[in-house]
């Protein structure tokens, strides 16, 4: 999982469905000699690297401007705003792939600076850009889930990489490659988060998220799907199943150390 080029993981903040999809489109397009992009799917547990905002819809930008931890961000259309990188709609595709990279450069440069000065990673604070009236008010935040992390996966690598990320006295890793199993431990022990690897095989894993989900011990168990690019997913079957998000393969660490913080009881660690 993490030998693959990872993507630049983009937000769109506030387009309308069409502008999205022709956004998605001009991204998958980016020239082959530079950063490939993956724009997040809503129901993405993924802390973006860049976020492209729609300068005429309000509510994303007061949005954008009460993030914890903002990163970079280009907005398109409307005026310039709060001294972002600015660009008009429909935005031309040299000048936004020549933004795309200078605002990576610009994320690089801000993660070496809190790398160099020991400061921790912080999760952002709401799973998704509130969009309604209240936008920009802060959030309800429940208290952090107790337990384990349980893998279900077909091999443990995934399961020893993430224990050795986080350190095993800070927050215990299990796994299985078994379904019954993994409904089994959810039940008898403590789980904070379930993360199901899409690819494995002979695991449904909706039906596995919603066995899980249908127990009283784990009511507050967040179930995560870790999804390939070949598993079409269904968001509103996902949520009808009980999963709490997803995050795409394959994910960097810093995605899941800060999953992890905003899911469990995990501390914050330096960057």
């Amino acid at each position: 999982m993490h030998a693959h080029k990872i993507p630049t993981a983009v937000r769109l903040l506030g387009f309308a469905t069409a502008d999205a999809a022709r956004m998605a489109a001009l991204l998958g397009s980016a020239p082959p000699a530079g950063p490939s992009y993956l724009c997040l799917h809503e129901d993405s547990l993924q802390e973006p690297d860049i976020v492209l905002a729609d300068g005429t819809n309000p509510a994303a930008l007061a949005w954008l401007d009460n993030m914890r931890c903002a990163p970079p961000a280009l907005v398109i259309g409307g005026p310039a705003h709060g001294g972002y990188e600015h660009l008009p709609a429909p935005p031309e595709p040299a000048l936004l792939y020549e933004s795309l990279i200078r605002l990576l450069a610009e994320r690089r440069r801000a993660l070496a600076l809190l790398s160099a000065r020991g400061e921790p990673l912080l999760a952002e604070r709401r799973r998704r850009p509130r969009l309604g009236p209240d936008a920009g008010c802060a959030a309800e935040r429940q208290p952090p889930r107790e337990g384990k992390v349980l893998i279900v996966d077909k091999g443990g690598a995934f399961r020893d990489h993430l224990a050795g990320l986080v350190g095993p006295r800070r927050l215990a890793i299990a796994w299985t490659d078994s379904a019954p199993m993994a409904v089994r431990l959810c039940d008898e022990t403590p789980v904070a988060v379930a993360m199901i690897n899409t690819a494995a095989p002979g695991i449904d894993p909706y039906d596995l998220s919603r066995t899980i989900k249908a127990q009283a011990g784990a009511g507050r168990t967040a179930v995560v799907l870790l999804v390939g690019r070949t598993f079409a997913y269904d968001g509103e079957l996902a949520r009808g199943a009980g999963v709490r998000g997803l995050l795409d393969k394959p994910v960097g660490d810093r995605s899941l150390v800060c999953m992890l913080q905003r899911l469990t009881s995990l501390a914050e660690l330096p960057a």
